[in-house]
């Protein structure tokens, strides 16, 4: 495995903190079997950002929708 610093100067500490990720994402991806079924998620549930029910139809339901406490 070849890592290479593209951008920025990391010292010592940085860059063993982030190789050791790295390993150890590559070691939980390699004990996982290959086809078998992961967990989901919770950044990828879309029912995260559901959490209240949308505004009922009107000239300003588009702006209710995308702006928090509107």
């Amino acid at each position: 495995m070849n890592i290479k610093v593209v951008r920025g100067n990391p010292t010592p500490e940085e860059l063993a903190a982030a190789l050791a990720v790295v390993r150890a994402r590559a070691a939980a991806a390699a004990a996982t079997p290959p086809g078998a079924l992961r967990p989901r998620d919770g950044w990828s549930d879309p029912s995260r950002i559901a959490v209240r029910r949308l505004p009922q139809p009107g000239p300003a339901t588009w702006a209710r929708t995308y702006w928090p406490g509107s």
